[in-house]
C-alpha cells in the first residue's frame, strides 16, 4: 500500500506560502507557511499532520490490539502533541506525546495499560518516529 500527498512551495522561508494537498482530496490546497508553522496562523503545518497521523494510527492500533483481548470500546479518544525544538543539529520533532481517554467495558487497569502500551510501541507511525514518545493514559467508566 502506498499514500502519496504533495506540498507545493513558493518565495522565501518567512514571506512564502504553500500548500499541501492529499491523495484521498481531503486536504487540497491546504494552505501552510512560516506564519502558520511558527506563528499559530490559521493553515496546517507538517508538526500538527504528524500529530494527526499518530493520534489517528495509534488510536487504530489499540482497537486492533483490544479486539485480540476480547474487548470492544465503547470510544477511544487519543490527542498527540508533537514537540517541535531546536537543537545543536537543527529544528527537531523531539518528542510526541499521547493522551489516551477510553471507555472499554469489562477491561482491567492491567489489560487496558497493556494493551496501550503494546499499540504506542506497534503502530506504524510510532515505529517511523525517531522522537522520543510518551503516554498518558485514561479509562474512563463505561455506560
Amino acid at each position: 500500500m502506498q499514500r502519496t500527498a504533495t506540498a507545493v512551495w513558493q518565495g522565501a522561508l518567512k514571506d512564502g506560502k504553500g500548500a499541501i494537498s492529499t491523495q484521498s482530496g481531503v486536504l487540497s490546497d491546504t494552505p501552510y507557511s512560516f506564519a502558520t508553522r511558527f506563528e499559530n496562523q490559521k493553515g496546517t503545518n507538517p508538526e500538527e499532520l504528524i500529530a494527526a497521523a499518530h493520534a489517528g494510527c495509534f488510536t487504530m492500533a489499540l482497537s486492533a490490539q483490544l479486539g485480540t483481548m476480547n474487548f470492544t470500546p465503547q470510544s477511544l479518544r487519543t490527542t498527540a502533541t508533537v514537540t517541535l525544538e531546536k537543537l545543536d543539529a537543527g529544528w527537531t520533532v523531539s518528542k510526541v506525546h499521547l493522551d489516551l481517554a477510553a471507555k472499554i467495558p469489562g477491561i482491567t487497569a492491567e489489560a487496558f495499560e497493556s494493551a496501550a502500551s503494546s499499540a504506542k510501541a506497534n503502530c506504524p507511525i510510532s515505529r517511523l518516529l525517531k522522537a522520543e514518545i510518551t503516554l498518558a493514559i485514561h479509562l474512563e467508566q463505561a455506560a
